[in-house]
């Protein structure tokens, strides 16, 4: 294996977990852990007796999920790898705060979004944009409607915005009237049609 290979997979498993120091060693010792395991977090070797026990249990099971995937997983891997490293600080606590309350949402709720994920996933890329369009564009005031009516219909509804919008509509602008923007329909399962 190359070592850019071997560098990424240690960086891949790290990124996933944050890495905390433990006070007294109680962990697995480097030489035994699995020669595949070995392999994996080679990277680590020179500080795994440094790391907490729970530290390194996490880490063996990163690498455990790794050694488990197809190449084509691990391709996915490295570029969420690779985009996760572009983030700020801030957008990198945003999302573990976002998962985190992902994780407290009971297992139903958590199936619905999932599902919802998937749905628009299989969307086109103008679709997709069309619908993120969409959302942009509407005011808070719409965008509390749209929550409400999706919650009154009993559907999961989480924020589609990751990040805060670009553009915003100045105060007092109104469009003139009847001029609307085609309506999307986003039922899942469903083909966007403008109406």
């Amino acid at each position: 294996m190359n070592r850019y290979f071997l560098l990424s997979v240690a960086f891949l498993v790290i990124c996933f977990f944050s890495l905390t120091c433990g006070e007294a060693f109680s962990g697995t010792p480097w030489n035994q852990l699995s020669p595949q395991e070995q392999q994996v977090l080679r990277p680590l070797q020179d500080r795994w007796d440094q790391l907490s026990a729970e530290r390194q249990d996490h880490l063996r099971k990163g690498a455990g999920r790794w050694l488990h995937m197809t190449p084509e997983e691990r391709k996915d891997a490295q570029a969420r790898f690779k985009q996760w490293q572009k983030l700020t600080p801030e957008q990198r606590e945003m999302i573990r705060k976002r998962y985190e309350e992902f994780r407290s949402l009971p297992p139903e709720q958590q199936e619905r979004i999932r599902r919802r994920f998937q749905w628009f996933r299989q969307l086109t890329p103008e679709q997709r944009k069309e619908l993120r369009e969409k959302w942009r564009n509407m005011s808070d005031e719409e965008r509390r409607a749209f929550r409400q009516k999706l919650q009154s219909q009993g559907r999961s509804f989480q924020r589609m915005e990751t990040k805060p919008r670009m553009e915003t509509k100045p105060k007092g602008e109104t469009k003139p009237k009847g001029e609307t923007k085609p309506r999307v329909e986003t039922k899942p399962g469903s083909e966007m049609k403008q109406q």
